[in-house]
């Protein structure tokens, strides 16, 4: 249906209450909006990095690269503290892993991880990253927190 017809149809009152909230939106600049802070916890060690990825989609949990909408942060692994700025409110899965030699590869031997991962909401794993579904939170505005605990298999 056409965008004149589906107007026309709407009241004016409908078509006022419309314009308001559309202005109210683009004076604003986007919707709320909220940081994550992510604090690393339990590493061996404070060598390399943390590698950090958050997405929305399941398909692209839990290594985030075919999602142009996820969001990486890297930190120093001396850090155990990372932050995403400016996310909308909403649910997210978060991975880490800790790149302990810091060649920006998750290093595996046999296909397990040579170097410690954790997810959000620290779900039970063995075999294989957990599903999306045990790793989802949901952010609000302001500051939210989440507390990752890193796990080494080798």
């Amino acid at each position: 249906m056409p965008v004149e017809r589906i107007l026309s149809a709407m009241s004016s009152k409908l078509k006022k209450m419309a314009v308001l909230v559309t202005g109210a939106i683009m004076f604003t600049g986007a919707l709320p909006q909220c940081d994550l802070t992510v604090k690393v916890e339990n590493l061996r060690s404070t060598d390399g990095k943390i590698q950090l990825c958050i997405t929305r989609h399941k398909e692209y949990f839990p290594d985030c690269e075919k999602d142009s909408n996820a969001r990486f942060v890297t930190v120093s692994a001396s850090a155990k503290v990372a932050t995403f700025s400016g996310l909308g409110n909403g649910d997210y899965a978060l991975a880490v892993f800790h790149d302990e030699n810091g060649n920006a590869n998750l290093d595996t031997f046999a296909g397990i991880p040579k170097e410690g991962i954790g997810f959000s909401r620290n779900p039970n794993f063995t075999f294989g990253p957990p599903k999306f579904s045990k790793a989802t939170f949901t952010t609000q505005s302001g500051r939210n927190v989440q507390n990752v605990k890193m796990k080494y298999f080798l």
